[in-house]
């Protein structure tokens, strides 16, 4: 049944994007400078999840790679690399410049510094859930080197830019935008449909059954590629050759659990103390649970970092919000998943 498991992972690049391609020549735009010999303005990438958002920039920077001989490309993902000195050092990782930084030690100017000193190329560096960063000031020391471009992926603008000080904001102001919207139903089932076509054999999955996945996904393509992938493992260990109504209801069922499972397991540190509060209180307001939050942790973040983090569970549905301003408390999605 299966050919090619690569194509069914949330991180493939296919050869051809569907249904982005609107989206892929505006970012191409903010880049051809890079063709010229110029320098690409930083861009924005903004909308929800599963809406192919880091799909488009890896896609159009490999289009960019075909076109420019000497460019490097590095991508960071700032949910796990979110301070400064975690993200300067992956990004003197797509350098070749690690081999003597000491983690703790190594003073974040150097890091700089050595970064600066990388210039014989165009440095091209996707940073990826941008809004996680514990301070944006690394942002405006990037933006001063004249060899690197970056494209600054988030779910909200609104939040990304409230986090910003002025200096910032006044830099990035002008920066080319490329919004996402999430896919509709027959979207997403062509999205899908590429999907199968290359890693799956011609019956194993019928068209109204793909229909299905993309409707239970409402949009996502996150929750789509994880049905398949669900319903593709089962049905192998059970030796079938095609995949059932069954096991497809099952997989459609589990998705969404899954997937938010996959995202507690990715949860720093802080964001872990903060989720464990909401799920140990049938409601807590954002005061009461960043005091809790600095009860439990020798080196707390600011108020504005544990809105972040709120925002971020929120928006990956660990947590929902009810009521508003001032009356606002945090729930848990589903308490059966940090047993």
């Amino acid at each position: 049944m299966l050919t090619d498991a690569r194509v069914l992972q949330e991180d493939f690049v296919p050869a051809d994007v569907v249904h982005r391609h609107e989206e892929v020549n505006r970012l191409s735009a903010a880049l051809d400078p890079l063709v010229d010999g110029g320098r690409a303005d930083d861009a924005f990438l903004f909308g929800p999840t599963g809406v192919g958002k880091t799909c488009v920039a890896r896609y159009t920077l490999s289009r960019l790679e075909r076109e420019l001989l000497d460019v490097r490309i590095q991508y960071v993902n700032c949910w796990r690399d979110n301070t400064r000195f975690r993200l300067l050092y992956r990004l003197l990782e797509g350098v070749g410049e690690t081999l003597d930084v000491h983690r703790g030690s190594t003073p974040h100017d150097v890091l700089l510094e050595r970064l600066r000193s990388a210039d014989d190329c165009p440095y091209v560096v996707v940073l990826d859930e941008v809004d996680q960063l514990e301070g944006r000031d690394v942002l405006y020391d990037l933006h001063a080197l004249p060899h690197v471009s970056m494209l600054l992926v988030s779910n909200h603008e609104a939040e990304l830019f409230a986090g910003m000080d002025d200096r910032i904001n006044s830099r990035f102001k002008g920066g080319p935008r490329v919004r996402f919207d999430r896919y509709s139903t027959d979207e997403l089932t062509a999205i899908l449909q590429r999907r199968v076509e290359q890693g799956l054999t011609p019956d194993a999955l019928t068209d109204a059954q793909l229909r299905h996945v993309a409707d239970a996904a409402a949009g996502d393509a996150r929750v789509g590629l994880t049905i398949l992938r669900t319903a593709v493992r089962t049905a192998a260990r059970a030796g079938d050759e095609r995949i059932t109504d069954r096991v497809l209801d099952d997989a459609v069922e589990n998705a969404r659990p899954t997937l938010r499972q996959q995202t507690l397991e990715n949860l720093t540190d802080d964001q872990r103390i903060c989720y464990e509060i909401v799920r140990e209180r049938d409601g807590v307001s954002p005061g009461d649970l960043y005091e809790a939050y600095c009860e439990r942790t020798a080196d707390p973040r600011s108020r504005r970092m544990v809105r972040n983090y709120l925002s971020k569970l929120e928006h990956y549905d660990l947590v929902r919000a009810e009521g508003q301003k001032r009356a606002k408390q945090y729930v848990a999605t589903d308490l059966s998943l940090a047993e």
